[in-house]
């Protein structure tokens, strides 16, 4: 799924995050998939036709290893802004409803009891309305 943003309609974000976020449109796309694929088969095979090179092992398992550790924090970093940009959103549907409690705006930002007092308070708001309804 594509979305496209005006670039010019906010902050922009630092190269790394560009760089980063760029990473992660490249390497979700399924041609890159069966490409990755294909490399690790092709090394498996380099290594059994190598009679299991110790220094091919090495080679192999510093690059998966290096890889990992790549895509772990582009994920990571990718999901974050997207969780951001979900959570601003539901502010704003918050904001736009009436009858809306006010504290459910940014309560991700709360701590631990203030979380169990909100949980609690809809809870309670759920069940009254259950019982009231003929």
């Amino acid at each position: 799924m594509s979305i496209t943003v005006d670039k010019g309609a906010g902050v922009e974000r630092p190269p790394t995050s560009r760089v980063v976020h760029a990473m992660h449109e490249v390497t979700t796309r399924p041609l890159i998939a069966v490409a990755v694929a294909v490399v690790v088969v092709a090394c498996w095979v380099i290594v059994v036709v190598t009679g299991f090179d110790q220094d091919v092992q090495f080679v192999f398992a510093t690059l998966c290893s290096g890889v990992t550790v790549v895509m772990v924090f582009v994920l990571q970093h990718t999901q974050q802004r997207q969780q951001i940009a979900l959570q601003v959103k539901l502010n704003e549907i918050v904001r736009a409803l009436p009858r809306a409690d006010d504290r459910l705006i940014a309560v991700e930002m709360s701590s631990d009891g203030e979380l169990v007092d909100v949980e609690q308070t809809q809870l309670d708001q759920r069940s009254t309305l259950r019982n009231e309804t003929p």
